[in-house]
């Protein structure tokens, strides 16, 4: 068996050409107009920063404008509160995206639920979660939604199946439980602490590992024909995965980089210009 190759990078550039098109005529319905991601970086944590810069660099190759705003690390609580609702009523702001972790002085989730829900294209409010988990619209957490997208372009057939999701923080394992279970997967959320857990995911036909922990999971855990999906990424190119030997006997896997990263960018890009065009055309 030769295993799929869940290709993420390959699949977002080739949307990004849709997304420029999208853009355009976004331009051109509003009379240049153009859809704007505001970022809020809070601290100069070196990784943060790099991803910051690349949501920028993906909205200025599909033709959007982005707004970097960046506070001391010193920042209160009231201070990014303050700075979110600045840009909430600023009409020329269709997506926010407040960089994770912020400070441990932040209130984190009051943060995040400060974010307009129409604004929320990274998907990290309480409010579009909710909205979300009982199928009514809202923009889904990027990585999960990202994932999904992935799933459905290489054909992967998500309903039947038993998938073990990996992993149970707000904006990852949580939201990418409640998309499978809506795309009729039977779903089992396990973490760190699940007792046996080896024996859940043996049980896996789609396995998603949202756990934040190098080679967390074990490849000899997985069972043959399985579909593999890492949302981890690590210092040295790793994932939550131990991928050894999967390739020859899964039945697709997400690769470490290159799997779910760029999907995570594409879609939060897809998300603000859907936002746009809501407002603009």
């Amino acid at each position: 068996m030769v295993a799929v190759v869940l290709d993420g990078k390959a699949l977002a550039a080739a949307q990004e050409t849709a997304f420029s098109e999208r853009v355009a005529a976004i331009k051109e319905s509003g009379r240049g107009r153009t859809p704007i991601l505001a970022t809020i970086l809070v601290g100069a944590d070196p990784a943060s920063e790099t991803y910051v810069r690349m949501k920028g660099d993906a909205c200025r190759r599909v033709g959007m404008d982005s707004i970097k705003v960046e506070l001391p690390s010193s920042t209160s609580t009231q201070g990014l509160i303050d700075e979110i609702k600045h840009l909430n009523s600023n009409p020329d702001v269709h997506g926010i995206l407040l960089q994770h972790p912020v400070p441990s002085q932040i209130e984190e989730r009051v943060c995040f639920d400060t974010i307009n829900l129409e604004k929320d294209v990274d998907g990290v409010t309480s409010n579009g979660f909710g909205l979300m988990s009982m199928g009514e619209f809202a923009y889904g957490s990027a990585t999960p939604a990202g994932i999904m997208r992935l799933l459905s372009h290489y054909e992967c057939e998500i309903e039947g199946l038993s998938a073990v999701v990996v992993g149970r923080s707000p904006i990852l394992g949580k939201p990418m439980a409640m998309m499978l279970l809506q795309a009729n997967a039977t779903v089992t959320i396990c973490h760190s602490r699940t007792e046996n857990l080896a024996d859940f995911i043996s049980r896996a036909d789609l396995v998603v590992g949202a756990v934040g922990k190098p080679q967390f999971i074990q490849s000899d855990w997985i069972k043959d024909n399985a579909i593999v999906v890492d949302a981890g990424y690590h210092p040295g190119g790793i994932g939550d995965i131990d991928l050894n030997g999967l390739p020859e006997r899964v039945r697709a896997y997400t690769p470490v980089p290159g799997g779910v990263g760029p999907m995570t960018i594409n879609t939060l890009i897809l998300q603000a210009i859907q936002a746009a065009e809501k407002k603009i055309c």
